[in-house]
């Protein structure tokens, strides 16, 4: 393992930073810290370090709000899992293939046209019946850019944010996905030869500043109303979907 003290220092960082939106939102880990790992070890070393961490800490976070689990709302979850678990089977074989430049800004694209609508109709919700008819679909679409790039969330939370839930059951919901679409990704990359195995000793590590700056986010969201807790999400959605078009 190659330990340049600056590169891990500057992952820390940028773990750090993910570490800490990821405590307040339950989301926004690996979209702050894979460009960085990626740049300092490739694509797929970075989707293989974050598929373990991912694992790990949205476990923490499933336990933390599983009393939202007995929510009316959370009835989409099970096939919406499904879906995703064989998204990510088809997104990893495509890892080595897929355009990841094309992909992106389509998922860019896809953000902040959500972002446009909700702020020109901000009382625009998706249903528990609407949910749980498009949860296979978006669960499916989520996997897949899982497997291909190592981030869900352009489609998984945009649908979850969506469905204006507390926040709660909105970590809660986020958690669930991260961890089951963690969970097949992670056997997906060994079967098809891409994991190595000190990228878990690596992994382990990068846990460090995650585990210290994610109480951090959580106690800065612990003060936030719901609306404004809402204003974040969909902030920092508008902010991922820019960032994925212009390519920075």
């Amino acid at each position: 393992m190659d330990f340049d003290l600056t590169r891990w220092l500057v992952m820390g960082l940028a773990l750090a930073a993910g570490a800490i939106v990821k405590g307040a939102t339950g989301m926004g880990l690996p979209l702050v810290a894979l460009p960085v790992l990626t740049t300092a070890f490739g694509l797929q070393h970075a989707v293989g370090i974050m598929a373990i961490t991912q694992v790990l800490t949205n476990s923490m976070q499933i336990w933390q709000f599983r009393a939202a689990a007995r929510e009316e709302s959370m009835r989409f979850m099970p096939w919406f899992l499904v879906a995703g678990g064989l998204g990510v089977v088809l997104g990893t074989v495509l890892l080595a293939n897929l355009s990841e430049r094309a992909l992106v800004l389509s998922l860019g694209i896809l953000l902040l046209v959500y972002f446009v609508i909700k702020i020109a109709r901000p009382h625009v919700t998706v249903g528990p019946r609407a949910a749980r008819r498009m949860g296979p679909f978006t669960g499916f679409g989520s996997g897949v850019c899982q497997g291909a790039t190592g981030i869900s969330a352009p489609i998984g939370v945009t649908f979850i944010h969506a469905m204006g839930l507390d926040r709660q059951v909105h970590v809660y919901a986020v958690s669930a996905m991260f961890l089951v679409l963690g969970l097949v990704q992670l056997p997906s990359l060994i079967l098809a030869g891409i994991m190595e195995w000190e990228w878990v000793l690596e992994a382990i590590i990068a846990m460090i500043p995650i585990l210290v700056f994610m109480p951090v986010g959580q106690m800065l969201a612990g003060k936030l109303s719901r609306k404004a807790f809402d204003r974040m999400i969909l902030i920092f959605l508008g902010l991922m979907g820019l960032k994925m078009v212009i390519g920075i």
